[in-house]
């Protein structure tokens, strides 16, 4: 602004921004607008003004809370919850179910809980203590809280959002007040759970008395900080199991154009891939729409044509009316047939015609598969690498492969680029340096223990390391062998215990070398240690946790009880940190 147009002084009792406003008004105006403009402002100070009653202050309503959270989506959405939740004039308290103390909730006047449902129906590893003591004798009883369930889950598997409805239940049944319907959300949940929040909120917000509208704007907003999907050169592809297994793995080195997501030791990437073109083209022939380019580009890249659920089996009932599908549905016999099939069994058993729309609705979202980053920046610089093992198994007669692991191990090659996303994982994060640390990663579970041993090196960590690592054959499965020999070599590993499962007529599985060193490994976890557990959770992290507490029993000669105790108090320290699939 010209000087000779800034007639309002610095020192004027307005902002800046409103002093720019002004001379912006009044700078340019003639000396009659100026005139006028003065008497006008005298004239209206001068109007006696009636008496406005104040409105006594209120405390902002308080808000709980709680999430129970495995990969971290239920975390985030009651993050936005509570940031809506403020802005509506509440004072949110965010509570992460592992931290849980069920005493808090009688005191809730109004609680909201957004939680995850893993594997068969459980609750996330993490969550698994409070969830039990809520779902037992002893949880206290609720009178007077108003609160809503926000459940996510997966229909790829049968106890769909048990947990979230197993807590909408209980918390009603331990005499809460429901004030808004559970919503149960598949892994599409963004838009339906952003709109629930909105909903839920709108209900749990008090009226408040107003004497006018206020607008609030944040000139403070920043842009989305949420990790975002780039694409990455793959630089590396490598099998790392002999011709002679049974198995593939890859490990696959990714490079970004620019800085690679900032990414730490224990955070994942989202790989986005496609679905194979033959899968495609043969589900479209028995829809009979194989001449249908343009739902043939969307199924490849944009659809989930694999996965079979009930409520993909009530879809096809309603869309094509067929009567086989209903007598399953009728006779509470889909459960059970759906069950080790996908949507190609689904239309080959029960023919019909179908429109392009109505195979588009049997679908859903095609979402991105998470694998655990397999480096440390600090050693790979601006790359991430992988370990990615293909799936691939016989059911009903079909051979199935794994949509993400045989698009990396079939169908990607160096010098292809593929969409990548960064999933962090704070609750799977080293300890400090001088810590030690105790992994347990059988086959491609050893992942995220090769970026933490990247790490340690890197970062000349002065605590101890020791790694449990578990495949079929030592001559033909030993991921990364080289790599360890070197660990072990320069003391980044202090120890290595390993087992090899088809190498010996009786089974091997790193729970037995937990066993065989139960009294060096209870000595470490008293001394300190952090313990961390990465792969299958339907049955080897179970079983990883059961031979800890046999161990803790057996060294300290103390009851079952006593050694769940022990590895429960363990698990509350966040020293017991599990990344389980």
């Amino acid at each position: 602004m010209s000087p000779s147009l800034a007639i309002i002084p610095k020192t004027a009792p307005f902002q800046d921004d409103e002093i720019d406003l002004l001379n912006r008004v009044v700078g340019p105006a003639s000396p009659t607008q100026r005139a006028w403009l003065a008497g006008f402002l005298a004239g209206a100070s001068s109007v006696p003004q009636a008496p406005q009653p104040s409105a006594p202050a209120r405390p902002a309503e308080p808000l709980t809370i709680v999430f129970a959270s495995e990969s971290g989506n239920c975390e985030r959405l009651a993050g936005d919850l509570a940031k809506a939740a403020r802005k509506a004039g509440m004072k949110p308290a965010l509570i992460d179910m592992a931290d849980l103390d069920l005493a808090v909730l009688p005191a809730s006047r109004r609680l909201v809980v957004i939680a995850a449902t893993w594997g068969e129906g459980e609750p996330p590893a993490r969550a698994a203590r409070a969830y039990a003591e809520l779902m037992g004798e002893t949880a206290p009883h609720l009178d007077g809280v108003e609160f809503a369930v926000l459940a996510l889950g997966d229909t790829a598997y049968a106890e769909f959002c048990a947990v979230g409805k197993a807590i909408d239940a209980r918390l009603d049944a331990l005499g809460g007040k429901r004030v808004a319907e559970r919503l149960d959300c598949d892994l599409d949940f963004e838009e339906h759970a952003g709109r629930w929040i909105e909903r839920t909120l709108a209900t749990l917000v008090s009226p408040q008395p107003l004497r006018g509208q206020v607008i609030e704007v944040d000139f403070a907003a920043k842009a989305d900080a949420r990790p975002q999907v780039v694409e990455a050169e793959v630089i590396e592809h490598v099998n790392l199991n002999s011709s002679r297994s049974e198995k593939k793995t890859i490990h696959l080195a990714l490079s970004f154009d620019g800085a690679a997501p900032a990414y730490q030791p224990g955070d994942s990437l989202d790989l986005y891939a496609d679905n194979d073109p033959a899968e495609v083209d043969e589900l479209l022939a028995a829809a009979g729409l194989a001449t249908d380019d343009a739902l043939r580009a969307e199924l490849i890249k944009a659809r989930d044509i694999t996965t079979l659920s009930l409520k993909t089996l009530e879809a096809y009932a309603a869309a094509t009316d067929h009567d086989g599908v209903k007598a399953l549905i009728g006779n509470g016999e889909g459960r059970g047939w759906i069950a080790g099939r996908q949507l190609i069994d689904l239309v080959t058993a029960f023919p019909t015609t179908f429109s392009a729309e109505q195979v588009r609705a049997l679908t859903r979202p095609l979402a991105p598969r998470a694998y655990s980053i397999a480096s440390s920046r600090l050693e790979v610089g601006e790359e991430a690498h992988l370990l990615i093992s293909a799936v691939r198994y016989e059911s009903h007669g079909r051979r199935r492969k794994g949509v993400a692991s045989n698009f990396v191990a079939e169908r990607s090659k160096r010098g292809d680029r593929i969409r990548v996303k960064l999933r962090p994982n704070r609750h799977f994060a080293l300890p400090a340096p001088e810590r030690d640390v105790i992994m347990v990663g059988p086959g491609t579970g050893i992942a995220p223990f090769r970026a933490f041993v990247q790490e340690r090196r890197a970062t000349a960590a002065s605590g101890r390391s020791w790694l449990f690592f578990g495949d079929r054959q030592f001559t033909h499965d030993f991921l990364y062998q080289l790599e360890w020999q070197e660990a072990l070599h320069d003391g980044t590993l202090a120890r290595m215990d390993v087992a090899f499962s088809r190498d010996r007529p009786e089974k091997i599985y790193v729970q037995h070398c937990m066993w065989e060193a139960r009294r060096d490994l209870v000595e470490w976890l008293e001394g300190g240690a952090y313990f961390y557990v990465c792969g299958d959770a339907k049955a080897m992290a179970k079983d990883v946790r059961a031979t800890l507490v046999r161990a803790f029993a057996d060294v300290k000669a103390i009851s079952d009880e006593a050694a769940e105790r022990e590895v429960g108090a363990i698990e509350r320290e966040r020293r017991y940190l599990q990344d389980a699939y």
